[in-house]
């Protein structure tokens, strides 16, 4: 209970500017806690997705990789059902990887979402504190002012002590959520370096299967002509 009032005595004499501090702590909780799980489960499922499609591509099965992502919404089957889409109506490269960077446009916003956010409250918070500290020293100097000279030093410190708890009110907000928007920027990161690798993977598959249909024509045609 002792740390319970200490903590309402301390936001008491903050001043009026730890209010909307306390707004932004809360809003910036709330949108790391929803990223922090949203990031959390799309790169669980984006890993469980890759786990089941992996070995169908290496064997060039696309028309069972079709089968799998179409029932999937995961990001991963996102990006490469528009690839297998294209793969069985066109002939080239660039025009598959054209669509799916296309879809790779698409899926980034939606992983950043929101994430941008934090920086901007980390600096509010920040500039809020100074703020209400400031105020809280023109308030200080504006009081003693009026007050009988022997008591001057005394209030002056008492005042200058509870300004001062805005702006350590305004870093204690700021820190974490700065420590929470570079921990989801990298999780986003490593989540998008994961989609271009798989798009990467799947360029690669669908080469491999041209080439192999390639040397098997030309194979036919050798053995055709040989006979």
């Amino acid at each position: 209970m002792d740390i319970f009032y200490s903590i309402v005595d301390f936001f008491a004499k903050g001043g009026a500017f730890m209010y909307p501090i306390l707004v932004v702590a809360a809003f910036g909780a709330a949108i790391a806690v929803e990223r922090y799980i949203t990031l959390t489960r799309m790169r669980s499922s984006n890993r469980e997705a890759w786990a089941r499609l992996e070995p169908v591509l290496l064997k060039g099965d696309f028309d069972k990789a079709r089968e799998l992502t179409a029932k999937d919404e995961t990001a991963v089957s996102r990006l490469l059902s528009m690839g297998l889409a294209l793969q069985g109506a066109v002939r080239r490269r660039d025009d598959v990887e054209k669509a799916m960077e296309e879809t790779m446009m698409e899926i980034i916003p939606r992983l950043q979402k929101r994430t941008h956010y934090l920086a901007t409250f980390a600096n509010l918070a920040t500039l809020l504190g100074l703020l209400g500290t400031v105020a809280g020293l023109i308030h200080a100097f504006a009081a003693v002012a009026t007050v009988n000279p022997a008591e001057k030093a005394n209030l002056l410190s008492a005042s200058i002590s509870e300004a001062m708890n805005c702006t350590a009110f305004g870093l204690m907000t700021a820190v974490p959520i700065l420590f929470v928007h570079a921990l989801l920027q990298t999780k986003t990161t490593e989540m998008i370096d994961t989609l271009e690798t798989v798009s990467i993977k799947f360029m690669n598959s669908l080469a491999a299967r041209q080439t192999a249909r390639t040397q098997s024509h030309l194979e036919l045609v050798k053995a055709a002509a040989n006979g």
